[in-house]
């Protein structure tokens, strides 16, 4: 094949997920489509025009977001998560009215993701902050090892700042993730949290 096909097929493997065949079969597609222009459009427009919240981080138009604006000034809980998927997971099951941080992944030495490459300062920043006011910081990342490793050094260093840990019950399969779970199972685990 061309320079410029191997190119296109790199550049798709780089998406979360892909694969070589799933990226050879993208980049055919984005080849014959009448549709290429319009979802490049979409790409650049969202690049440049959004910005992440600086409450919880997620992508948004306007900072803060519509979430963070809307939570109750009585709400004093705050749900820590790896991903954007993981908040709209939690949004659809209704099973969480209170604030999120999105940590942007999780621990993972071996990935090269330490403490750094994480959303950890501005979390630790907002549970010092007395505006809005976090009572109860719950950690739900995934029950995974890295999950795990995460939470326990999160509690590691939000304890003793005085908030109250939890972390999501075990209603969710090991191994699984937030996003792939059904809203019966995240509000049992909601339900069944419990102080690290």
């Amino acid at each position: 094949m061309t320079p410029r096909w191997d190119n296109l097929v790199l550049a798709i493997r780089k998406l979360p997920g892909v694969g070589p065949k799933m990226a050879e079969r993208m980049a055919l597609y984005l080849l014959r489509s009448d549709e290429t222009a319009s979802i490049l459009r979409a790409v650049a427009e969202a690049k440049a025009g959004l910005v992440r919240c600086t409450m919880c981080g997620i992508f948004t138009e306007m900072d803060p977001c519509d979430r963070c604006r809307r939570v109750s000034p009585d709400n004093h809980l705050l749900c820590v998560v790896e991903d954007v998927a993981d908040i709209m997971a939690l949004e659809r099951s209704g099973a969480f009215q209170g604030y999120y941080h999105l940590l942007g992944g999780v621990l993972s030495p071996l990935d090269g993701v330490g403490p750094k490459q994480l959303r950890i300062e501005p979390l630790l920043a907002r549970l010092k902050n007395t505006s809005p006011r976090i009572d109860e910081v719950i950690l739900a990342t995934n029950p995974n090892v890295e999950g795990e490793a995460t939470a326990t050094y999160l509690t590691q260093l939000i304890q003793p700042l005085g908030k109250k840990v939890t972390r999501l019950a075990y209603g969710l399969p090991a191994g699984a993730t937030l996003e792939y779970a059904d809203e019966l199972t995240l509000n049992r685990a909601f339900e069944g949290r419990k102080e690290v």
